[in-house]
């Protein structure tokens, strides 16, 4: 396994001017373990519900971190989706919406899937 087209996301980034935030999902059993793995790495604030709209709604404030782009990075997604096909559908489409909603407050949420 290669982690070179992960450092390659985060360079790009970086480049872009962004902060990148990498979701290793090679482990990621179900919605539960991703979502509490996002809040984890975005600090989401401790009263984070734990569900997926929760989930969008922490995603599309981000409002606690700094100002700017924050790119997540979800590495090998497709073990999730191997998995938990519907789990993974419904979490990534929350991620893919609230990345689209665009910036709010100074802070933009961008995603990358990257498979090792």
């Amino acid at each position: 396994m290669s982690w070179e087209p992960v450092v390659e996301a985060i360079e790009q980034a970086q480049a872009a001017g962004a902060w990148a935030h990498v979701l290793d999902g090679r482990e990621l059993a179900d919605s539960t373990e991703v979502i509490d793995a996002i809040a984890r790495l975005l600090a989401f604030p401790e009263t984070f519900g734990r569900n997926l709209d929760a989930l969008y709604d922490c995603l599309t404030d981000l409002s606690w971190l700094d100002e700017g782009e924050h790119r997540l990075v979800w590495v090998d997604p497709a073990s999730l989706a191997d998995r938990a096909p519907a789990d993974f559908s419904r979490v990534r489409r929350a991620v893919l919406d609230a990345a689209e909603r665009g910036e709010s407050g100074g802070r933009r949420l961008s995603v990358v899937f990257v498979e090792v």
